[in-house]
């Protein structure tokens, strides 16, 4: 048995990972599922992008168009005083996969509306995969389980109010 830690283990102990540094946009679905698992109703807030490459999308309008808000915020996780994800626990994610964020289960995969890019995102500290191990694998990350991840996060990212309602004005 191997009892070397996951790669977000390691990385967590190599530097500051994605769930300490990225403001985690989730959209009505994921807090409905995220309130549903925790009993906890206060686990997002709007907030302006603290970092303007979250403003920066010209390959997906779309995504600007429905996940900013009018006044510019976003709807996000809370995170905890000192940045981390409130759901980051020692060993990772505390969350299920099936109840995490959309954007969360795609990561590592860069993607637009059309769909996952081939090129993954940076990020992860690729010196610290094992020999031979590739940065999905290490992630436990099935590409056909990410394409379905990805439809769903664009189905709902249409969801949103001030989206919907122009769509029927």
């Amino acid at each position: 048995m191997n009892s070397d830690p996951i790669l977000c283990v390691r990385c967590a102990a190599h530097q500051k990972t994605c769930c300490q540094t990225s403001e985690v946009t989730v959209t009505l679905g994921d807090v409905r599922r995220i309130a549903e698992h925790t009993g906890q109703s206060e686990i997002c807030e709007f907030r302006q992008p603290s970092d303007p490459v979250y403003l920066s999308h010209p390959d997906d309008p779309i995504w600007l168009e429905t996940v900013i808000q009018p006044d510019g915020s976003r709807r996000v996780l809370r995170r905890r005083e000192n940045g981390d994800c409130q759901f980051l626990g020692a060993n990772g994610c505390t969350l299920p996969i099936e109840v995490r964020p959309l954007i969360c289960r795609i990561y590592p995969y860069d993607y637009n509306e059309q769909g996952l890019h081939q090129r993954l995102a940076s990020g992860c500290p690729l010196e610290l995969l094992r020999p031979q191990e590739s940065l999905l694998a290490a992630l436990d990350v099935d590409r056909h389980q990410a394409d379905a991840w990805h439809k769903q996060l664009y189905a709902e990212i249409r969801e949103e109010p001030h989206f919907a309602s122009k769509q029927f004005s």
